[in-house]
């Protein structure tokens, strides 16, 4: 029987004035989601949703290690968003800064946790931010659109990787 993946089921939540929380299901087991996020090439497949074309995801992934994403977005701009891990537990738990380059004087930390019952994961990201401003505008960005597509995207590769 082959495995059915959800669509549009990431929650957004703000637990705090400034905190951001996206909570979502994926019908596969996490090592396979854990993987599809921390793999360049399989970064490259689904973090720039619907929106645009990854032109570059460089990933040293390591504590102290740093990241990149560069993306052409349908409009024909860059988007390119940095970062370095603090905290790195395989299958678990992943601890970075993000920076969005068009506003490089914010710093973002997110800490992603992934856990699984049954051959389903929970993925939860908190993103935490200076102030209540800047998580009300990253949440009036549009970036709930783009996020529910990367994730829709992210738990299909995660689901044809167990496929293989």
């Amino acid at each position: 029987m082959a495995t059915v993946p959800t669509s549009g089921s990431a929650k957004v939540t703000t637990p705090s004035e400034t905190e951001i929380l996206i909570t979502r299901e994926f019908n596969a087991p996490r090592r396979l989601v854990f993987k599809a996020w921390t793999t360049p090439e399989l970064v490259m497949r689904w973090w720039s949703g619907l929106r645009g074309a990854m032109t570059l995801a460089e990933i040293d992934f390591r504590v102290g290690g740093r990241w990149r994403y560069v993306m052409t977005a349908s409009g024909g701009y860059e988007v390119a968003f940095h970062g370095e891990y603090r905290e790195i537990v395989p299958d678990e738990r992943i601890v970075n800064t993000e920076v969005y380059e068009a506003m490089p004087e914010g710093e973002a930390l997110n800490i992603v946790t992934f856990s699984e019952t049954d051959g389903r994961t929970t993925l939860e990201l908190l993103t935490q931010v200076d102030s209540r401003e800047v998580r009300d505008g990253i949440l009036a960005s549009g970036m709930e659109g783009g996020m529910q597509e990367q994730m829709d995207l992210l738990e299909q590769l995660a689901i044809s990787m167990g496929e293989n």
